[in-house]
């Protein structure tokens, strides 16, 4: 049998030869563009892009004067608070419905599954018609006379319904695989000893999809805080402002208004948000969290 050599440094630069590819686009893609962004949100940016001078903190300290600023964060923050759990607890409930092989499982499976397989900005046009106020079938099957992304009340209640939506289709698949994986045996005996369906549910199941469950969570709330798309095609921030985000105003104060410092520095409290709630997120459910 031949023997493996293990000592360190016998691998030469192959190794570092198959990482290169990958470091070479992180730098590019990641590392770059973000040192950069922290440069541009200390300095005076010309319309060009250029860093022209030194600002230091001026840019922040104005962007926590405008009134605005506060609103956008009011409404990112109220969408992804209301945005993840209601997420989570509907891909949950299909997938657990789902999970028992049915005689019609793979259709109403593949049902649920689509909305994955369709374009943001489709789906945003679509859910434009079905909400019109006029034409919109929503309002006709209810009987409302709602113009749901013309009305500062019920604009964002809109995109919510269109983001929770969007993320039903790739969420359910993971539910879905992650309650499948729960071994069979362990069911069956909690049931022999009279355990009923949401016991199983809350003592057994949930528990062991938790690291589906906390990853999850974690990539709704990034996707929630990130949320620009819907934004742009339908209401462009309004009206009066009840849509605008912090990713929506980085994008006005960056493309509409070509001040990029300014730009730069909500991107930045943007991704200190994102990444103060992500870390909050794993240090309250990590201890929760069983891996098998």
């Amino acid at each position: 049998m031949q023997r493996v050599d293990r000592r360190p440094g016998r691998g030469g630069i192959k190794p570092y030869l198959f990482l290169l590819p990958m470091i070479v686009f992180a730098v590019g893609f990641v590392y770059y563009p973000f040192a950069k962004t922290i440069m541009q949100s200390v300095s005076v940016v010309n319309f060009r892009g250029e860093m022209t001078a030194f600002a230091g903190l001026d840019n922040f300290r104005y962007l926590f004067s405008r009134r605005e600023f506060s609103i956008a964060m009011g409404n990112t923050l109220r969408l992804m608070l209301i945005n993840v759990p209601v997420t989570v607890v509907i891909t949950i409930l299909l997938a657990w419905f789902s999970a028992v092989p049915r005689r019609w499982g793979p259709v109403y499976e593949t049902m649920l599954a689509l909305p994955m397989t369709v374009s943001m900005s489709a789906i945003t046009l679509i859910f434009k018609v079905l909400l019109n106020p006029t034409v919109g079938f929503v309002n006709y099957a209810l009987g409302l006379n709602v113009g749901w992304y013309t009305d500062r009340h019920t604009a964002m209640s809109g995109i919510l319904m269109l983001t929770v939506w969007m993320g039903i289709g790739f969420n359910f698949l993971l539910f879905l695989s992650a309650f499948r994986a729960v071994p069979e045996d362990m069911i069956g005996s909690a049931k022999l000893d009279g355990a009923g369906p949401l016991t199983v549910l809350f003592r057994i199941q949930l528990p062991m999809i938790s690291p589906t469950l906390l990853y999850v969570a974690c990539t709704n709330m990034i996707q929630a805080m990130m949320t620009s798309g819907p934004i742009l095609i339908l209401t462009q921030g309004g009206p009066s402002r009840a849509t605008t985000t912090l990713i929506y105003l980085m994008y006005t104060a960056g493309y509409r208004s070509a001040n990029y410092g300014l730009a730069a520095a909500v991107s930045l409290i943007a991704f200190a948000m994102t990444l103060t709630f992500a870390i909050l997120l794993l240090l309250r459910e990590g201890k929760k969290v069983h891996y098998q």
